[in-house]
């Protein structure tokens, strides 16, 4: 087969030209000492490929977590401690917080290990090894397998290997997809379910700048909280128990006091999420100028009214803080990738590469046969795909992410349908299973929910929805519902608002206190819900199965492509998109010059925050201690010639689910945090491009400072090992 040729070339690539940091890439680390390993010494790495990954001796995989299944952290002493984002232990510190013990407002500091504190749910899951496992996924695979047949065979051979693989009874196996399905490796894995909170800053140093100054360059947040990884005595995985001791873990992190200067090697180990770097050029071409533009535009609108909403009462700013900066997020990432992508010229790039590929597939007889209509099939499934791709983001933002009536009704709707699809001598069992569950969730989704807001949200996109979504996609019930209102949309909203039983808890809990039969005839009359199961139906009619067919096209085409370009470019090293699978990637610590005469050095200073410092603001607000120590210059051994080092950024090449990652030097000392990337380099999940993308990390200088000078848990320093690499020593007593 086809497949088993593109294993052989990623093979051979060990003997192919290097490649520059220049060109970024998230790598295996199995697959470092054939790869990469020179390249990475070359730019100054001074460890082996050995010291990087080993499945026989301790490397530094075995300091690398997965934290709670969407970020990174890092093991950071003998004793477990780890070391991850404050935002990725967010949740955790929200739920141990109280109006007593406000840890999000005051921080937290655990003052011995009796009062560190259990989170249950929580996991830490550790590589043991990978093992690549193409052959074994592929056995019984031919040309002329269907899709559905193909991806069939191929989820049984995996549950073969799930089950047969050579492993510990405490240890699972999680076999994933590479190279857009043209090759598979098996991730044998360790999870740890105690893990307990140690410490976090306060939200005005963890989250310092928020929204304002998230995706931003220079950059002051010290984003990090510390956790400890607990085991049985016998260390291994075990649930929450008082027996359970500090995880003694098989590599810990060293930490370097010395810094970082511009220039320097820096290499980021973590598990990021999802990018797509080998798309043709009709498909940033959507990207750009269809889908983003729309997802842009839906968020825009509601990001405004929920902004002037939240300055206007304190009540709606604490209900909706959280969900208006989980919608920011991505608007504000989606500006700058566009950003990015049309001030690198992606398009035209990419392009010119798809002519160079073109050439050689045709002057090889040996290619035409098998790629030469690959770009135009690319061309002619695109194109039909764009109106069904258009209008399934339209249907998520709108119906799923924004306007929450409706996404509670579609919630409701889902309940309803297996209600009506079970027999009715199971239907009693159901609704007593069912109807806690949902009484509880409801009690949660109120607090945080304010009608006004959400009516005015409602108004505004569901105009959106009737003028930007294809007219042939819209229900005929809300075509005649608008135009029963003369289109006016606030006399509709205000209507449906007032009439509708799911605007308040009272309201919903009398439904839920009727009988199935009665509450079931009620809600079916709601006109919110009757709007949101409109919309609902008219997507899975006219929407769902195009869009998943021409997506299924596109996505064995994109398969074709991969092996292509392997095939094709003998000279070219090829990294497989993230998966949230374990990868390493390198650069060097450098400033950026985003447009004409805009240069950002690539480092910030405690400085920056007192000249970002505006009292009682959430986002820039900042503690009386931390304004103290700066103006008595009392940064201790982690200051830098007077001044406090906060943030640094550099070329790696980074993206969500690298939150929480460790930026290490050349020796694999701890030097910083990931937790972000500069605004005009989030194109980098498509097209990355060192003159533009830099990750930012917080310097672990700061963080030390923090724990020790603010948060006077010297205690917590103490347990490190912290190092001057420069002078090869290790501090002690400082």
């Amino acid at each position: 087969m086809r497949r088993f040729l593109f294993i052989q070339l990623i093979a051979l690539l060990s003997v192919f030209s290097s490649l520059s940091a220049q060109d970024g890439g998230m790598w295996i680390p199995s697959l470092i000492k054939q790869l990469n390993i020179d390249d990475m010494q070359d730019m100054g790495l001074k460890l082996s490929a050995d010291d990087l990954y080993s499945v026989n001796n301790s490397s530094v995989k075995d300091a690398i977590v997965h934290f709670g299944g969407g970020c990174t952290a890092e093991v950071i002493s003998s004793e477990g401690l780890l070391l991850t984002n404050h935002h990725c232990g967010y949740g955790q510190i929200q739920a141990h917080s109280t109006l007593e013990n406000n840890y999000l407002k005051d921080g937290f500091w655990a003052s011995s290990r009796r009062g560190e504190l259990k989170n249950p749910g929580l996991d830490a899951t550790f590589i043991i090894r990978i093992d690549d496992v193409t052959n074994k996924v592929f056995e019984g695979l031919t040309n002329d397998m269907d899709e559905g047949s193909r991806k069939a065979k191929i989820s049984q051979n995996i549950h073969l290997i799930n089950s047969s693989i050579e492993k510990e009874d405490f240890q699972d196996v999680k076999v994933k997809a590479f190279f857009n399905g043209n090759q598979y490796f098996a991730f044998i894995t360790e999870t740890f379910m105690d893990v307990r909170l140690v410490g976090a800053p306060p939200s005005m140093i963890g989250k310092f700048g928020s929204d304002t100054d998230n995706w931003v360059w220079p950059r002051h947040t010290g984003d990090f909280s510390m956790f400890r990884i607990y085991a049985s005595k016998d260390n291994k995985p075990a649930e929450y128990s008082e027996d359970n001791v500090p995880y003694r873990p098989k590599h810990f992190l060293p930490i370097s006091l010395d810094g970082v200067n511009e220039g320097d090697f820096t290499m980021v180990y973590g598990f990021p999420g999802r990018t797509e770097e080998y798309l043709p050029s009709v498909a940033i071409k959507q990207i750009v100028e269809v889908i983003n533009p729309a997802r842009i535009e839906i968020r825009d609108k509601a990001l405004k009214i929920v902004d002037k909403e939240m300055r206007a009462d304190a009540t709606i700013k604490m209900q909706y803080a959280s969900k208006y900066a989980s919608i920011a997020n991505y608007w504000k990432k989606w500006i700058g990738e566009n950003k990015g992508l049309k001030a690198s010229h992606a398009i035209e790039k990419r392009e010119k590469y798809e002519e160079v590929f073109m050439e050689k597939v045709n002057a090889n007889p040996e290619y035409i046969d098998k790629y030469s209509e690959l770009m135009s099939d690319f061309d002619k499934y695109y194109a039909q795909f764009e109106k069904y791709n258009l209008a399934n983001n339209y249907f998520g933002e709108i119906v799923y992410r924004n306007v929450e009536i409706l996404k509670f009704s579609t919630m409701l709707h889902s309940v309803v349908k297996k209600y009506e699809d079970i027999d009715e001598s199971g239907r009693e069992a159901f609704v007593a299973d069912v109807k806690p569950r949902v009484i509880d969730y409801t009690k949660g989704y109120f607090k945080n929910y304010n009608s006004k807001v959400d009516e005015k949200v409602f108004e505004s996109l569901l105009e959106e929805y009737m003028t930007g979504m294809d007219p042939e996609f819209i229900p005929t019930y809300l075509t005649e519902l608008v135009a029963s209102y003369n289109n006016d949309y606030s006399k509709l909203a205000k209507e449906v608002f007032e009439d509708s039983n799911l605007t308040n808890i009272e309201d919903f809990n009398k439904l839920a206190e009727k009988s199935p039969s009665s509450a079931l005839e009620k809600l079916k009359a709601d006109p919110a819900y009757k709007i949101a199961v409109s919309m609902l139906d008219a997507y899975d009619i006219f929407i769902k199965d195009p869009y998943v067919e021409l997506n299924t096209k596109i996505k064995k085409l994109q398969r074709t492509y991969m092996e292509a370009q392997v095939e094709v470019f003998k000279d070219k090293k090829f990294y497989p998109d993230a998966n949230s699978t374990l990868r390493v990637t390198w650069g060097i610590v450098n400033g950026y010059e985003p447009k004409d005469g805009v240069y950002y050095s690539p480092k910030t200073y405690l400085g920056g925050i007192m000249e970002k410092y505006q009292p009682g603001d959430y986002e820039f607000d900042v503690p009386e201690k931390l304004r103290t120590l700066y103006d008595e210059k009392d940064f201790g051994v982690y200051g830098e010639d007077g001044k406090m080092p906060v943030c640094f950024i550099a070329t790696n090449h980074t993206t969500g689910g690298n939150s929480g990652s460790p930026a290490l030097d050349a020796n694999g000392n701890l030097i910083g945090l990931n937790f972000d990337r500069v605004w005009e380099g989030t194109m980098s999940d498509i097209n990355y491009d060192a003159n533009i993308c830099r990750n930012i990390m917080v310097d672990i200088r700061y963080i030390l400072f923090i724990v020790d000078k603010y948060g006077g848990a010297r205690y917590l320093i103490d347990e490190m090992k912290l190092v001057r690499p420069k002078a090869q020593t290790v501090v002690e007593g400082e």
